[in-house]
């Protein structure tokens, strides 16, 4: 899923990006920066972001 999917998705659920991630225990700002592609999510904290909203799989890690 990409970061607009991802947007849309939640927009549908009636939810900001800052409820899910604290519904999530994610920071807001990594969460933002993964959707955005600013940081692309391939290790750490940043994998779990992706994994979580979708936008990557569990093994996907470079």
């Amino acid at each position: 899923m990409t970061g607009d999917q991802v947007k849309r998705k939640l927009r549908q659920q009636g939810k900001t990006l800052r409820q899910w991630a604290q519904e999530n225990d994610f920071d807001y700002i990594l969460v933002s920066r993964i959707i955005r592609g600013v940081q692309k999510g391939n290790f750490g904290k940043g994998h779990e972001v992706a994994v979580a909203l979708g936008m990557k799989q569990e093994s996907e890690t470079i």
